[in-house]
């Protein structure tokens, strides 16, 4: 029987829908981006099979590594959709980093992993380029990633991205400390708004509302709503790291992600010890009123989905707890005193790897700011609302 292969011509890599040049152009595109994250102990230069970081040069004597890694959830979906991808990298930065200091770490460098089903070389330049921006906010290296093209995985114009990041502490200096007690103060520093948690609830309620990311949002009628909701997340390295070096007083960090406080403050606290968070002392920002409006959420479900507008949270002695605030404000941030540590009452959380922790205890109600003004240090009571008190 004759062989039908001689009688067609050969099927390339490309002909299967894997364009190596286009991989080898986005390197060349992205290689000054990452030159401009250099830092000592990196050269932050792309091409070799791995990247190298030298710890001596960082200037650490006894270093413990710290990794995370993260992705954005479904907000990469709104980048998609809105084809406006030069933020959705700082995102994923974020996530990342801000999770080193929880553990005390300084972040030091940085790899992404971006797929798709077909390469956008001017798409994947912007995403990477975003991914520098926080790189550089976080004062790591982007140090290298890798870039897959895979038709049959990812439909259209779908890409996926992912982040893995490595700090460093001195031995001694690892969070959380041993020494939290009760009247310990928790002090909150404010999200940029939803950062990367809770967007499948996000674009379920803006259908259901039956708006397009084109639309005014309703929080922020002078942006449009894809705009306003890819706001990137906040990067607290340089406040934080600063108030850590400068004060000595920081006995723990929270980063608030998905579970919002109700189920990441328990992960830093100590057998025995609870937060208590006065819901009064800040005002969250308007896209969180209208996030509990459009979806009918009661104040439990709202701290448990969203950062609310606190971002990170940080654990300090009541006697150091002036010189952290001042710290923090010199640093540009606004920090909040939002509650404090008390002896726990049993009342157990089902928050990730610390199911016997006390659970968050809430006083007052959560305030939010209106469509018209800027979120406010200050904050009050709505009537006609129920308090929180004991599981969130």
């Amino acid at each position: 029987m004759p062989d039908r292969r001689h009688n067609h011509p050969p099927i390339s890599y490309r002909d299967s829908g894997v364009d190596i040049d286009a991989g080898n152009a986005l390197v060349k595109a992205i290689k000054p981006l990452a030159k401009a994250t250099r830092r000592a102990g990196a050269d932050a230069e792309l091409g070799g099979f791995g990247a190298l970081f030298d710890l001596k040069a960082a200037g650490y004597t006894d270093p413990i590594l710290v990794a995370a890694n993260d992705g954005v959830g479904t907000k990469l979906k709104l980048a998609i959709e809105t084809g406006r991808h030069n933020t959705i990298g700082i995102d994923l930065v974020a996530m990342c980093v801000n999770d080193l200091l929880a553990q005390g770490a300084e972040p030091l460098f940085f790899l992404d992993y971006l797929a798709a089903g077909k390469l956008d070389v001017e798409v994947a330049r912007a995403v990477v380029a975003g991914i520098a921006d926080g790189c550089r906010q976080a004062g790591c290296a982007l140090i290298g990633g890798e870039t897959a093209e895979m038709p049959g995985m990812y439909a259209g114009h779908d890409y996926d991205l992912a982040g893995f990041a490595v700090g460093a502490v001195e031995r001694g200096e690892i969070l959380p400390r041993g020494d939290m007690a009760v009247g310990d103060v928790l002090i909150g520093l404010p999200s940029s708004g939803v950062h990367s948690n809770g967007y499948s609830l996000v674009r379920r309620l803006v259908a259901e509302e039956g708006l397009g990311w084109g639309d005014p949002a309703p929080f922020a009628p002078q942006v449009p709503l894809g705009v306003a909701l890819l706001e990137p997340t906040r990067i607290y390295v340089r406040p934080v790291l600063r108030a850590l070096r400068e004060t000595r007083a920081v006995k723990g960090v929270a980063h608030i992600t998905g579970g919002g406080l109700t189920e990441n403050l328990p992960r830093v606290l100590p057998e025995g010890i609870a937060a208590h968070v006065d819901l009064a002392a800040w005002t969250a920002p308007a896209v969180f009123g209208w996030l509990r409006q459009a979806g009918r959420l009661d104040d439990a479900e709202m701290l448990r989905t969203f950062n609310c507008g606190v971002g990170m949270v940080a654990v300090v002695g009541r006697e150091g707890c002036d010189e952290v605030v001042r710290v923090l404000q010199t640093s540009g941030e606004v920090p909040h005193r939002i509650g404090e540590l008390e002896a726990g009452r049993g009342v157990k959380s089902e928050a990730k790897g610390k199911g016997e922790a006390e659970a968050v205890r809430y006083s007052g109600l959560l305030e939010f700011g209106t469509p018209t003004s800027s979120p406010s240090p200050q904050g009050g009571g709505e009537p006609g609302r129920r308090a929180l008190d004991g599981r969130g």
